[in-house]
């Protein structure tokens, strides 16, 4: 597992790399937790965190407007962008960038992370599976013998079932 993260953290550098504005990079699946993270000075599980939430809500605003499949997210602050782009069905690739990126060069470059992160994810649980299903299986604990009781016989129930019931009856004026 440890070398798809690996490759994942190596894509976002790569990443940043080429897009010089960007001044952080990371991958976090769809619930928000983080994958890999190249983001310094800002806290990389409040925005994955945050970025899981969003994408949530602006995946049911895409659905309800009839748009299809959320792709991408795009926010502009004051002082730059945070852009979120799907990476397979699992994860996502949040990248923040300065006011002064490129943004045509931004999706362009996200897009393409996206779907090598998408790959990395998608190998990720492959491992991921694969472990589980090399772990030895433990075996069925042993079933105890229930210890044998009387039973107690039902209560007999004819009296009741003949028994006289008081009705209510109303009359009306």
């Amino acid at each position: 597992m440890a070398a798809a993260q690996d490759a994942i953290l190596e894509e976002l550098r790569r990443l940043r790399a080429r897009v010089p504005q960007l001044t952080g990079a990371l991958a976090a699946d769809t619930d928000g937790l983080v994958l890999a993270q190249d983001t310094p000075g800002v806290d990389p599980e409040t925005v994955a965190a945050l970025t899981g939430a969003t994408r949530a809500l602006a995946a049911q605003l895409a659905d309800g407007t009839g748009q299809g499949d959320l792709r991408e997210l795009l926010v502009r602050g004051v002082y730059g962008y945070v852009a979120t782009y799907t990476a397979g069905a699992g994860a996502v690739v949040t990248l923040l960038a300065q006011d002064r990126v490129n943004v045509g060069r931004l999706h362009l470059e996200g897009r393409r992370a996206g779907a090598r992160i998408a790959e990395l994810v998608d190998s990720l649980a492959v491992e991921h599976t694969e472990a589980l299903t090399k772990a030895p299986a433990k075996p069925a604990p042993a079933r105890a013998r229930a210890a044998r009781t009387s039973r107690a016989k039902p209560a007999d129930t004819r009296a009741a079932a003949t028994a006289p019931t008081a009705a209510r009856t109303t009359t009306e004026s």
